[in-house]
């Protein structure tokens, strides 16, 4: 989370007397039962529905009159937008703060398709997001995986640019411009025996390993393909997401479909880290592409690796849908989440002081002789220096899918994280946040996905055609 990831966790808890905590310790909440809470079933109908963080257009006050959507493009063609990984890298979530964006020139933020590295990766964070994975269907194998791949390439390609769908446009974003649509696809481990290409399946794709409080829901994890969207507008997200539905025809079924949503740019007085739905600043200590070892950690190189040749300029992606344990964490005292982190939460500095990026004193002592910084906070566990080097690029989306009969609200973040190597990346982190991680108390893993996301296509080409007809 603020650092680095999750630990899953797979009961929620109810308060008791809180002991008094050992020295260097977060506390734990009380005693602990199995509520047996679950979420909401992972199929399209039902979670499309829900419209998870969606805003209302009623009770708004009238627009004045803005450029047309052909004006928005030619300004985004002509006055110097950032435009993905063709602009030399990006900035925001993934590297820093992105610049103040005024709210009247969200909707002609631009990213470019055919790119080295797929649109969707080290992007600014999005306003709105949707996660869906897809199975080909029974019968469906390599020749209707290149023709779908084909569709969907054209369809995002155009999309993004702010042009209607190929076919049947719905006219769901006529009247918005690309708004920093982005596209992004993946293959999951079964695609590879369906298509009769288990020689091309990367050893990287080999399924992550269970962890010991995991609570996963089969029917929402994994899948043969697997789109992620994100755009500065609800209504241009949705669109997409329809458009690339209606593309797979008969050829794939949606498995699992997610919907998230981040704040929307310019609505701080000034760039800040995002927040998750507890409050606290998370993305602090994110790899960022100016640092020297970024693509070595979070792309597949050219050559040299062990990887197939089909992935040059890919990624591996982890897909965890984590719970909040809400009522809980919020029963806790603003120190004690402090303590439970390890930062402050009303700017994500460290503990041991300074400002939000300051280096952390892991062996700062308080005036008892305590850890500032308890052994157990999630901040001290998830540092790569605590994990011998091992990062990962965290670009999430915060979800909320309604409140349950008992008042408990199904929120939390569905977490995605970028790699080169899953196993030195998230695995690394997260076998360590299985041994004790004092936010695991906290949250639940629900979900889960890895995914192959090949490199972006080049103009002529479609994604995964590498593969595909190689």
């Amino acid at each position: 989370m603020p650092d680095q990831t999750l630990p899953p966790h797979g009961t929620t808890t109810k308060k008791t007397k809180p002991e008094k905590k050992k020295a260097g310790t977060a506390r734990k909440p009380g005693s602990t039962e199995t509520t047996g809470v679950t979420g909401p079933p992972g199929t399209a109908g039902a979670t499309a529905a829900s419209g998870t963080g969606g805003t209302s257009g009623t009770d708004r006050p009238a627009a004045a009159p803005g450029p047309s959507r052909r004006r928005l493009l030619g300004a985004a063609g002509a006055g110097g937008l950032v435009l993905g990984a063709a602009a030399g890298g990006a900035v925001g979530y993934a590297a820093a703060p992105a610049a103040a964006t005024p709210l009247t020139s969200i909707g002609s933020g631009r990213a470019m398709f055919h790119v080295k590295h797929q649109p969707g990766i080290t992007q600014s964070l999005q306003a709105r997001g949707h996660l869906v994975a897809f199975d080909l269907v029974p019968g469906a194998g390599r020749k209707e995986a290149a023709a779908l791949l084909r569709r969907w390439s054209e369809t995002a390609r155009r999309l993004m640019a702010g042009e209607a769908a190929p076919h049947g446009d719905t006219d769901v974003s006529r009247d918005a411009g690309p708004s920093s649509l982005t596209v992004t696809f993946g293959f999951g481990h079964s695609l590879f025996a369906r298509t009769g290409l288990e020689g091309q399946r990367p050893a990287a794709l080999d399924p992550l390993p269970d962890f010991s409080a995991d609570r996963l829901d089969k029917a929402r994890s994994d899948g043969d393909l697997w789109v992620q969207i994100g755009a500065d507008d609800a209504l241009v997200a949705f669109h997409a997401l329809r458009a690339l539905q209606k593309e797979a025809g008969s050829a794939a079924r949606v498995r699992w479909q997610m919907n998230g949503f981040n704040r929307t740019p310019g609505a701080t007085a000034h760039p800040m880290t995002a927040r998750n739905l507890m409050g606290q600043v998370d993305g602090t200590r994110n790899p960022k592409p100016a640092e020297a070892d970024f693509e070595k950690r979070i792309f597949v190189p050219e050559s040299g690796s062990a990887d197939p040749a089909w992935m040059a300029h890919g990624s591996y992606v982890v897909v965890r849908r984590i719970r909040m344990l809400l009522d809980d964490w919020e029963d806790l005292s603003v120190a004690e989440q402090e303590q439970v982190i390890g930062r402050r939460k009303t700017d994500g500095a460290p503990l041991t002081g300074g400002g939000e990026t300051a280096d952390m004193d892991l062996e700062k002592t308080d005036a008892r002789g305590d850890l500032v910084v308890p052994v157990n906070a999630h901040a001290r566990i998830t540092r790569p220096d605590q994990n011998g080097g091992a990062a990962m690029l965290r670009r999430p989306f915060s979800y909320h899918d309604g409140i349950g009969a008992d008042g408990v609200p199904d929120a939390g973040l569905l977490f995605v994280c970028w790699q080169a190597d899953p196993l030195r990346g998230f695995v690394t982190v997260q076998r360590k946040l299985d041994r004790g991680d004092a936010l695991s108390a906290y949250v639940r893993h629900e979900a889960s996905g890895l995914y192959a996301v090949p490199g972006g296509a080049a103009e002529g080409e479609y994604v995964g055609q590498r593969l595909l007809e190689g």
